[in-house]
């Protein structure tokens, strides 16, 4: 339960719980985008087209409910643009946010920042395009934070698919160049006299590329690259 405020006055309802009370010490931050056509997974479009990325984003949305919703934790979607109330987050299992800032630091601060501020002890962020994951890995990556202030899950493309802390530390989300390869490197500097533990090597999706291996995507591939 939570106070409710209503955020857009479209058919379909849009809130966002501006407090809730924790139910756990622990709390997972997803953040997604709304699926809309050629606003998601723009650089995969460019080799698969928009309706192939927006039909590969919605099943990547998917499978990160499916290692996320018997978490026994409080987890907590922050929508890009509006929330929706009737989707495939089901209310019972999500708290339903929006980002906020100018910049993906910006907005990744203040929900880090807001977790703490609730009472959580601990609180770990993932992206919702991340086929290379699963509920295990979540498990061990709340466990590092047993021993550990931080824990980092480094990309293949020199960024990282989940970063988690016991306390927020600001500079982590300041002076970096989002989407590039130096974002992993940069926010390690940052966290060099901090305890950190540092999870496996994964990849993410971001290009054909990255999925025209695995047979799971090919469904959504247009003919011509079947």
């Amino acid at each position: 339960m939570g106070l409710l405020s209503k955020k857009d006055t479209g058919a379909e309802a849009d809130f966002e719980t501006e407090f809730h009370f924790p139910t756990s010490d622990k709390t997972l931050l997803i953040f997604t985008r709304n699926p809309e056509l050629g606003k998601v997974k723009t650089r995969l479009a460019g080799g698969v087209g928009d309706e192939a990325a927006l039909e590969i984003y919605k099943f990547l949305l998917k499978h990160t409910v499916s290692i996320t919703q018997n978490l026994r934790i409080d987890k907590q979607v922050f929508y890009s643009e509006k929330i929706r109330s009737e989707d495939l987050w089901d209310t019972e299992k999500y708290i339903k946010k929006l980002q906020h800032g100018e910049d993906l630091g910006a907005r990744m601060q203040q929900g880090f920042s807001r977790a703490f501020s609730d009472g959580y002890r601990k609180a770990i962020i993932i992206g919702s395009d991340m086929y290379d994951l699963s509920q295990s890995d979540l498990e061990e990556a709340f466990a590092a934070l047993d021993h550990h202030d931080f824990v980092v899950g480094p990309a293949e493309d020199g960024g990282y698919y989940l970063l988690g802390m016991k306390f927020l530390k600001p500079e982590i989300f300041h002076h970096k160049n989002w989407g590039t390869e130096t974002v992993l490197e940069d926010t390690l500097q940052d966290l060099k006299n901090e305890s950190v533990k540092l999870l496996e090597v994964r990849n993410d999706v971001d290009y054909y590329e990255d999925i025209k291996d695995i047979d799971a995507f090919k469904p959504f591939l247009p003919d011509h690259l079947k």
